[in-house]
């Protein structure tokens, strides 16, 4: 198959498969005499897989490793779990800083009055200003 075609199953981009494979992601495609790449079913399955893992959130060195396991015969499901829990947790420290900003821009919402007057709480946040601006100069 040439990369169009292995684009189209798996959902992936041919210019992300270039990258995929310029970085070691996946294995480098066999070439035609004239210099097209040719993959086959293991390609499209691998890039499936992959697809799968960064959609999950899992990091380019993360679906490395996943890659490792899932071809490794030997590994243990532990390894596998472990690496999910770490991710897992990565997420959670994520949703928690979210969940604090989201909490900042409801407190700075609720300050702005969202009227004809220029003074605006979000904007003097932003610019680590003083909220009373009366209050800070006089």
């Amino acid at each position: 198959m040439q990369i169009g075609t292995v684009a189209e199953q798996s959902g992936v981009p041919t210019k992300t498969i270039r990258y995929y494979e310029s970085i070691g992601l996946i294995r480098q495609a066999h070439r035609t005499g004239a210099g097209y790449r040719v993959y086959g079913e293991h390609d499209v399955q691998t890039l499936r897989f992959i697809q799968r893992a960064r959609g999950l959130g899992f990091s380019v060195q993360d679906v490395a490793g996943l890659l490792g396991l899932w071809h490794d015969a030997q590994r243990t499901s532990a390894q596998v779990k472990d690496l999910a829990e770490s991710h897992r947790a990565k997420i959670d420290r994520k949703i928690a800083e979210l969940r604090g900003m989201r909490a900042t821009l409801d407190h700075l919402i609720a300050q702005c009055h969202g009227d004809e007057r220029p003074e605006c709480p979000i904007l003097d946040d932003l610019a680590g200003e003083p909220r009373d601006s009366a209050a800070a100069a006089g």
